[in-house]
């Protein structure tokens, strides 16, 4: 059942209902176009960046193996990941198809900002960057070194790293695309930054008065600072002076949910992905 969080933190039946309606919105605004697929969605973006995914279409209440390989097909035939993704809560009859299709699946706790929880000071190395700033192509890649290490333990990529990373002619061709759409006013960008060096950021993409922090991440070498906490705060505070009401995200685990908990963040549902199982690797989790 749709759920949705009042000022007292309370659980009402329509917060489901918006980030489904936020879901199928945000990769349309964000570049991508949406193929047909029946009871499913495939949103392919056109230029650089993040690639997207499948997912239910909105209003669907079913959908089989066959759907599910069909979109399979046209993604290996695209050259683009096969990845699939939704909320449990929203479309639990997904599970059993992308199964039986081979991808496993990956649960993530769905967060939504509290209205009511404090909101954490303001950290002094963070700061939302603007289009044209010289640090916005490192605050794109920090992610990717990031998400290539998982987990919340100090890891070994540091500034030399993100250093040969800024040298692949992808990292200009995705911070152009996010300079785009932060002139328009599609994102907004915080980065921790210290003597020069970015060494976490994150972003929130608004639709209406909904809006996602994603890409969260921090430096390998830079974590247990609590420098994802603070970009995370600094997004919180920008969204909410802009309008938003509200504000969720995806964490990457129970781990890092505790921490978006500091923030003000409580679990309300199950956000699923999918993808190929690594060689030897059952399907499902």
């Amino acid at each position: 059942m749709s759920r949705r969080l009042c000022s007292d933190g309370r659980v009402t039946p329509t917060l489901l209902s918006r980030l489904e309606q936020y879901y199928d919105t945000v990769p349309r605004v964000g570049g991508a176009r949406a193929e047909d697929f029946g009871p499913l969605t495939l949103f392919v973006r056109e230029g650089a960046g993040w690639p997207y995914y499948a997912r239910p279409a909105l209003g669907s209440t079913g959908a089989g193996t066959a759907d599910v390989e069909r979109v399979l097909a046209r993604q290996r035939q695209l050259g683009i990941p096969q990845a699939f993704e939704w909320v449990a809560e929203t479309s639990p009859w997904l599970r059993a198809p992308v199964e039986a299709a081979g991808l496993r699946v990956s649960a993530h706790p769905l967060m939504v900002l509290e209205p009511s929880a404090p909101r954490l000071p303001a950290h002094p190395e963070v700061r939302l960057l603007g289009a044209d700033d010289e640090l916005l192509t490192a605050a794109v890649t920090v992610p990717r070194l990031a998400f290539a290490d998982p987990g919340t333990s100090v890891g070994a990529a540091g500034p030399a790293e993100l250093a040969e990373a800024l040298a692949d002619p992808a990292a200009a061709a995705h911070r152009g695309a996010v300079a785009e759409r932060l002139a328009s006013g599609r994102t907004a960008v915080a980065a921790a930054v210290r003597e020069g060096v970015v060494l976490a950021t994150g972003q929130y993409n608004p639709v209406g008065d909904v809006a996602e922090v994603a890409g969260v991440g921090t430096l390998p070498s830079a974590r247990r600072q609590g420098l994802a906490l603070a970009v995370t705060a600094a997004l919180v505070a920008d969204a909410l002076a802009r309008g938003t009401r509200t504000v969720f995200l995806s964490a990457g685990d129970d781990a890092v949910a505790r921490i978006y908990a500091r923030a003000g963040f409580r679990t309300v549902a199950t956000a699923l992905i999918a993808e190929p199982a690594a060689d030897g690797e059952a399907a499902g989790v």
